[in-house]
């Protein structure tokens, strides 16, 4: 099961992991991008914490549509929406999920469909495939390892960690890579031999839903 109390967690870690790896992702977005994915983020979850103490309910969809429209209002380029996008639609699959159960709580497939659900809320909106080189290389196959360890009988924090394991993989295949959406393709093979700065957020915010559900 998955609860509401671990989604604000899981929020409040990523706003703290975030800001701790805030220059190192600075740096590879100056490589390939405009420099300032790491501030931007930062930026965006100090936000968000600021729409979470205000909150007066801290159910489902209320604290993932904080989450959402304060990146959208915060962080800057193309990140701010993609994140948002997530965040959006991640509250409202649980939020319908959590009004269909009346509680807290929602069972560890219902937590897998409403991130796929943010998933394809940003290959809606931003368009990209696999292998673009952005954060779809990280979540994809994340939520894959998610689906098939939840499918295998795994309990939640072990199918998280192993899906922590797959964007992982997913963040260092993106190195070799040829960007082809956002700025990093203005570069052509110039993008190519570095690593992706949204995969790499990517990274960091499954590794800390990992991290909350299995209270480390």
């Amino acid at each position: 099961m998955f609860t509401a109390a671990q989604a604000v967690l899981w929020v409040r870690a990523s706003a703290v992991v975030i800001e701790e790896n805030a220059a190192a992702l600075t740096r590879l977005d100056a490589a390939i991008g405009d420099g300032d994915h790491g501030t931007n983020m930062n930026r965006g979850f100090r936000a968000v914490l600021q729409r979470l103490d205000g909150l007066e309910a801290a159910d489902f969809g209320s604290v993932f549509k904080a989450v959402g429209m304060a990146l959208i209002g915060k962080v800057g380029g193309a990140s701010g929406p993609l994140y948002g996008s997530f965040y959006l639609a991640v509250g409202k699959g649980l939020g319908e999920a959590e009004e269909v159960e009346e509680v807290e709580e929602v069972e560890d497939g219902a937590l897998a469909a409403a991130l796929r659900a943010g998933y394809e809320g940003v290959v809606a909106r931003g368009k990209a495939q696999l292998e673009d080189k952005t954060m779809l290389d990280a979540w994809h196959p994340a939520l894959e390892a998610l689906d098939a360890a939840l499918a295998g009988g795994s309990e939640l924090g072990a199918a998280l960690d192993q899906a922590e394991r797959a964007a992982e993989a997913g963040m260092k295949a993106t190195i070799p890579l040829v960007a082809r959406k956002g700025r990093a393709s203005y570069l052509g093979e110039r993008s190519r031999d570095h690593q992706d700065p949204g995969a790499t957020s990517t990274h960091l915010l499954v590794k800390a839903l990992a991290d909350v559900v299995n209270e480390r």
